[in-house]
């Protein structure tokens, strides 16, 4: 009975050194051969994601756009009933271009002057009494004062059409971003005050979020290039640019974040997309750490180096 415990004990103990010795060896051979670490796990996001709200109340009379729907930056994107804006806003444009009343004022104060030249002429011949040259002077400021009130009057006219005008944008609901439409929340004939009425994407460009671990820390940098692969395109390789590098660490998983700009002029990339993260000019000494739920049996925790 002793002998075979034995010799089952010695078995085990020759496949266990044969096998670390296959694997120490394979391992030694990917490193011969300088294969590379593999990247690291980041996912491709929107830049920006914008709901678009109104700043007045009022029904909805049109909606341009329908989820899916490509817009550029200034699109109108919804319409607002506006028939009294709009009657408001010709009403002042009416009143801004009146120059009847500037031109009256201004005749009116040449004949004043030309009556003034008179009447002291008349004065310096000693025809006329000092209160009537008096008169006829009063009578030039007059009139000048009432151009000037004419011409007063019109620019206030042009403000009050520059805010009816104001007004009148504020029921058109524009694009603030050049990118997708995610979701259209709204109908004609909706009543709306403050909840959103589109929801927005930018796709150009993409940011992409990665979190690296906290021995990378001093080797990534702003301006960095990557090499991105998408998972669903995964022949396919795009550069982006660090831009972002989290300052603080975080303790319970020793990781820190880090985000990419990804150029999308083609809006070929969507958004939410896994993809695969190789930072260029990194050493290769350098590997993406693994955590517990991805390890192997056998392997430890937080592998950093290879």
């Amino acid at each position: 009975m002793y002998m075979k415990r034995y010799t089952l004990y010695f078995a085990c103990l020759v496949s266990t050194v044969f096998l670390l010795v296959g694997s120490w060896s394979a391992i030694g051979a990917d490193q011969d051969a300088g294969n590379e670490p593999s990247g690291f796990e980041g996912l491709i996001e929107a830049s920006e994601l914008v709901n678009v709200g109104t700043p007045v109340q009022g029904l909805v009379d049109t909606v341009n756009v329908e989820r899916s729907a490509f817009v550029k930056k200034g699109e109108p994107l919804v319409y607002l009933e506006s028939s009294v804006e709009n009657a408001v806003v010709e009403r002042a444009q009416s009143l801004a271009k009146v120059e009847g009343e500037i031109q009256l004022q201004k005749e009116q104060l040449a004949f004043s002057r030309r009556m003034y030249k008179r009447v002291k002429e008349l004065f310096d011949g000693d025809a006329i009494s000092a209160e009537k040259r008096d008169q006829a002077a009063t009578e030039v400021r007059l009139a000048r004062a009432r151009l000037q009130k004419a011409e007063e009057n019109r620019k206030l006219a042009q403000f009050d059409l520059e805010r009816a005008r104001a007004m009148l944008a504020r029921r058109i609901i524009k694009s603030p971003i050049s990118g997708v439409v995610v979701e259209r929340f709204v109908s004609p004939g909706e009543l709306v005050d403050d909840q959103p009425l589109i929801k927005l994407a930018q796709m150009d460009p993409l940011k992409v979020e990665v979190i690296l671990p906290a021995a990378m820390f001093t080797d990534i940098k702003p301006g960095m290039k990557a090499e991105i692969t998408p998972e669903t395109h995964a022949d396919g390789r795009y550069k982006a640019t660090v831009t972002i590098v989290d300052r603080v660490i975080d303790p319970a998983s020793g990781t820190f974040g880090v985000r990419l700009e990804l150029p999308n002029p083609d809006y070929r990339l969507p958004g939410g997309l896994k993809c695969t993260v190789n930072f260029l000019g990194l050493s290769k000494d350098i590997a993406p750490s693994k955590t517990v739920d991805s390890l192997e049996p056998g392997e430890v925790a937080e592998i950093t180096h290879w």
